[in-house]
């Protein structure tokens, strides 16, 4: 009987052990895991960019990434697109490396589905990343949004849906949000200015901070197949 007994306790207390949730630090290691697992991608999208002020006609085309931080818009057309400094967004640079400080912020509701919610804040003093806030799906170990403050280029603010490439982590679809003061299109951008010829950075400080959105739709991903890095290198013109 006594052992009967300490056999169904010792299953009990496993159950229970199981059941514990994730500590924060626990949980964003996890999400920085699955981030580091994708070592570069291959994606065909299409990319609308919305700025106050300025017309940029939506981009269709493939995008390429590679860890940590390289990545190349390549146009309909052979038309290469390179970010400037500061403006690669991707999860990667948005989120910070392992050894950072993580702050458990709590439970919330975001678009009906119940999040985690953590504060990052990196150990080097000197990384251009402050802070950044993740909503985090503790299930499925997957950002739903993240906010991040960076100290040369504002706040980016980005949501992801996930759907057919949720295995591995990637989103179907991102939307990121910033302010147009703090915003650099990428090199290759054409764009046509509503009235005057003032950058919209300009436009912005004189009437107040004003937003700019990204909206980038993936088609379908190659991930891990391996790029070599002349494809992101620039041609000369």
């Amino acid at each position: 009987m006594i052992r009967i007994f300490s056999v169904v306790f010792f299953c009990m207390m496993s159950a229970v052990s199981l059941a514990q949730p994730l500590t924060a630090n626990q949980l964003f290691l996890k999400l920085r895991a699955r981030l580091d697992a994708v070592k570069d991608y291959e994606a065909d999208v299409s990319m609308k960019i919305d700025i106050p002020f300025i017309k940029v006609p939506r981009l269709k085309g493939k995008l390429y990434f590679k860890a940590p931080d390289k990545m190349k818009l390549e146009r309909n057309g052979g038309i290469s697109i390179l970010p400037r400094n500061g403006v690669n967004l991707t999860m990667n640079n948005l989120v910070p490396n392992a050894d950072a400080a993580v702050i458990d912020a709590g439970k919330g509701i975001l678009n009906g589905k119940e999040v985690r919610l953590i504060k990052v804040i990196p150990a080097n003093e000197q990384d251009p990343i402050i802070l950044t806030k993740i909503w985090v799906d503790e299930n499925k170990i997957l950002a739903l949004r993240t906010e991040t403050t960076t100290r040369d280029n504002g706040t980016v603010k980005m949501d992801l849906d996930y759907g057919r490439f949720e295995k591995v982590g990637l989103p179907d679809k991102v939307q990121f949000q910033m302010d147009v003061k703090d915003f650099k299109l990428p090199k290759g951008v054409t764009m046509d200015y509503d009235g005057d010829t003032k950058p919209a950075a300009q436009k912005a400080t004189a009437g107040g901070r004003k937003k700019g959105r990204i909206e980038i739709d993936y088609q379908d991903y190659k991930v891990n197949k391996g790029i070599p890095d002349k494809v992101f290198a620039e041609k000369r013109q």
